[in-house]
C-alpha cells in the first residue's frame, strides 16, 4: 500500500483504541463493566447493534457473496423487521424488568440451574466459534495485503484486540461501534464510487447491471418452497424469523446491548432502528459485490483470487495443466468481454429482440465457460496442495481493494474493515466474558466475592475466549463465504435456545425437566437434520425451536407441570423483582 493509505489506517486505529481506553472508566464495577450502568441512549445502542453485524465479515464475506451469487442473499433478512417488532413488544420489557445481567439468569428463576447452565454453555460455544469467524475476516485482508501466512495474520490481529477488550467495558465498545458504523458505510460508498468509475466510458451503470442480470445476479426474490435452497423468500421469512428471534432475543451478545439502554422505550427504539435500516444496508453491501462482477467483466481479474497456493501448483508436476487453464481463462475473459460489450451495444441501439437475445445467449455461455475454468482450477489446487477446502469467495473484495482502488480509498476501506472487526470482536468477547462470569463462575465456582474480583476474572475469561476464537479463525477462512459460515454456526444452536425461551415465556405449564429434555432433543434433531439431509441451514432454526417446544411441553406435562421444579414461582419472582 501507499504511505498515504498506511497513514489513514494507523491514524484511524489509534483513534479507535484511544477512544476505547478513554471511555473505560468506571469499569471496576460489575454493572459498569458489563452494562454501562444501564445509561446509554437509544441511538448509540441501535448503531452498536447494527455495527456488530456490519463487521469485517460483512465487508469481506457478503461482498464476495454478492459477486458469486448476486442479490439473492438479501432474502436471508426478510424476517428481521417482524422479529424486531415482536421482540420490542415482548422480550425487551421483560428483561429490563427482570434486572438481569444475562438472558440465561432468568432461566434459573423460571426453571432450574441445569437449564440455565446448558443454555449458557451452548451460547458460549456458538458465540465463541462465531467470534473466530469475525477474526478470520481481517486476517484474510492482511494475508492478501502483506502476503503473510494466515495463522500469523490471525494472531497479529487477534492478540491486540484481546488486549483492547480487556481494558474497556461495554460502554467503550458501544461508542467505538458508533464511530466505526459511519466509517464502514463511508468505505462502502467509496468502493461503489470506485467501481462505477472503473466501468468503460461507453458502458453506463444501468447497462452494466442489465448485463449482470442476464446471469441472475440481480434476482432478489425466489418464491419456490424448496427447503434445500439456501435463500428463498420463505426461508428468509420463516427460517430467518426464527433465527433473528433467537439472535436478538436470546443471544447474550445482543441482549446485553439493549440492557445498556436507559429505559424500555429506548431499548425498543434501538431494535426498531435495525428493523428499518438493516435490509437497505445489506442491499448496499450485496450491490457492491454485483458491481465487482460488472467491473471484472471489463477489467481482467486473476483466475483465482486466493493466490497463496499458486506457486506450489506452478512448481508441481501438474504445472503445465495449470498454465493451460490460465491460457483458457484469459481467452474466456476476452470472449466474455466481447459478449458483454455486444449485449450492452444491442440494448443501447435498440436492435431487434432477436439480436439482443442472441447477444444475451452468447454472454451467458461465455460466463459459464469462465465459471467452468475457475472450478477446474480450484479442483487442481485441491488435488495438488494440502488445502482440501479451497474457496476464494472471501478474497474477491480484498483483491479489488488492494489492486484496483485509488490511493487513499484503499486506506479508508482497510481502516473500515479493521475497525469493524475490532469493534465486533470486542463486543463478542465482552458478552462471552459476561456469560462466563455471571452464569458459570459466580453461579457455581465463587458465589460470593466483590466486584473487583469478578471484573478481574472476566478479563481472564476474555483472554481465554480470544485465544479460542483465534483457533477457530485458522480454519474458518477456508470454509467458504464467511457470512454463510457465521450463520451456519449460529443456526446449529439458535433454534434450540429460542425453544427454551418460548417454553419459559409462553408455556405456563413448562418446567425445568421439560426445558432441559427439550433442549437436548432440539440439539439432537438439528444435528440429525444437518448430518443426514440437504436442508438449508436457515430451516435448522425452525427445527430446533419446534422440537424443543413440543418435547419440552410434553415432558413438562408428564412430570407434573410448572410446580414440579418451581417454574411458576420462578416466573413470579422474576416479575416481582422488576
Amino acid at each position: 500500500m501507499h504511505w498515504i493509505d498506511w497513514t489513514i489506517v494507523v491514524v484511524y486505529l489509534v483513534w479507535i483504541i484511544w477512544t476505547g481506553l478513554r471511555l473505560s472508566r468506571k469499569t471496576e464495577e460489575l454493572e459498569g463493566y458489563f452494562l454501562a450502568n444501564r445509561s446509554l441512549p437509544w441511538w448509540a445502542v441501535g448503531l452498536s447493534v447494527m455495527a456488530t453485524q456490519l463487521s469485517a465479515i460483512t465487508l469481506v464475506g457478503t461482498t464476495g457473496q454478492g459477486y458469486t451469487a448476486g442479490l439473492s442473499f438479501v432474502q436471508f433478512y426478510f424476517g428481521l423487521p417482524l422479529a424486531m417488532i415482536i421482540l420490542s413488544l415482548t422480550v425487551v420489557p421483560f428483561f429490563h424488568r427482570a434486572k438481569v445481567y444475562t438472558a440465561y439468569e432468568y432461566l434459573e428463576r423460571r426453571f432450574d440451574s441445569k437449564t440455565r447452565m446448558v443454555t449458557a454453555i451452548l451460547f458460549l460455544l456458538s458465540r465463541g466459534m462465531s467470534c473466530g469467524v469475525i477474526i478470520a475476516a481481517p486476517a484474510v485482508i492482511l494475508s492478501v495485503v502483506f502476503g503473510w501466512n494466515l495463522t500469523l495474520t490471525i494472531l497479529a490481529f487477534g492478540i491486540p484486540t484481546i488486549f483492547y477488550t480487556m481494558k474497556g467495558g461495554v460502554q467503550a465498545v458501544t461508542w467505538a461501534d458508533v464511530k466505526q458504523m459511519f466509517v464502514i458505510v463511508g468505505g462502502l460508498v467509496a468502493a461503489v464510487i470506485a467501481l462505477i468509475m472503473g466501468l468503460p466510458d461507453d458502458v453506463s451503470l444501468g447497462a452494466a447491471l442489465h448485463t449482470a442480470g442476464a446471469v441472475g445476479k440481480m434476482q432478489t426474490l425466489d418464491f419456490s418452497f424448496d427447503t434445500t435452497n439456501q435463500y428463498t423468500f420463505w426461508s428468509g421469512m420463516i427460517g430467518g424469523l426464527f433465527l433473528f428471534l433467537s439472535y436478538f432475543g436470546c443471544d447474550q451478545s445482543q441482549v446485553q446491548r439493549y440492557l445498556t439502554a436507559k429505559s424500555v422505550d429506548q431499548a425498543r427504539h434501538s431494535l426498531l432502528m435495525s428493523a428499518f435500516w438493516k435490509i437497505p444496508l445489506q442491499v448496499l453491501v450485496l450491490m457492491t459485490g454485483v458491481l465487482m462482477f460488472t467491473f471484472f467483466l471489463f477489467n481482467e481479474a486473476p483466475m483465482l483470487f486466493k493466490r497463496a497456493h499458486v506457486p506450489a501448483v506452478e512448481a508441481s508436476p501438474r504445472a503445465a495443466e495449470y498454465a493451460a487453464l490460465e491460457q483458457e481463462y484469459r481467452q474466456g475473459f476476452e470472449n466474455r468481454k466481447l459478449a458483454a460489450r455486444a449485449m450492452v451495444a444491442a440494448q443501447a441501439e435498440g436492435t431487434l429482440p432477436e439480436a439482443e437475445s442472441f447477444a444475451r445467449t452468447e454472454f451467458v455461455h461465455a460466463d459459464e465457460m469462465i465459471r467452468d475454468v475457475r472450478a477446474r482450477a480450484k479442483a487442481l489446487v485441491v488435488d495438488v496442495t494440502p488445502d482440501k477446502a479451497f474457496n476464494d469467495t472471501n478474497y474477491v473484495f480484498p483483491t479489488f481493494v488492494t489492486q484496483y482502488m485509488p490511493i487513499g480509498f484503499v486506506g479508508l476501506i482497510i481502516a473500515a474493515i479493521f475497525a469493524a472487526a475490532m469493534s465486533s470482536v470486542a463486543a463478542e468477547l465482552n458478552s462471552l466474558a459476561t456469560a462466563s462470569v455471571i452464569d458459570i463462575y459466580r453461579r457455581y465456582l465463587r458465589p460470593v466475592a466483590d466486584d473487583t474480583h469478578y471484573v478481574l476474572v472476566s478479563k481472564y475469561a476474555t483472554i481465554f475466549w480470544g485465544l479460542f476464537a483465534c483457533l477457530v479463525a485458522t480454519f474458518a477462512a477456508e470454509m467458504g463465504s464467511l457470512i454463510e459460515v457465521v450463520n451456519r454456526f449460529g443456526s446449529y444452536f439458535y433454534g434450540s435456545i429460542l425453544g427454551v425461551f418460548i417454553l419459559a415465556l409462553g408455556v405456563k405449564q413448562a418446567n425445568g425437566h421439560g426445558a432441559f429434555v427439550g433442549l437436548i432433543a432440539g440439539m439432537a434433531a438439528v444435528g440429525y437434520v444437518a448430518a443426514t439431509t440437504n436442508t438449508a441451514y436457515l430451516w435448522q432454526n425452525v427445527v430446533g425451536a419446534v422440537v424443543v417446544t413440543v418435547v419440552g411441553t410434553i415432558v413438562s406435562m408428564v412430570t407434573g407441570g410448572a410446580a414440579a421444579t418451581g417454574g411458576a414461582a420462578g416466573a413470579g419472582t422474576s416479575a416481582a423483582r422488576g
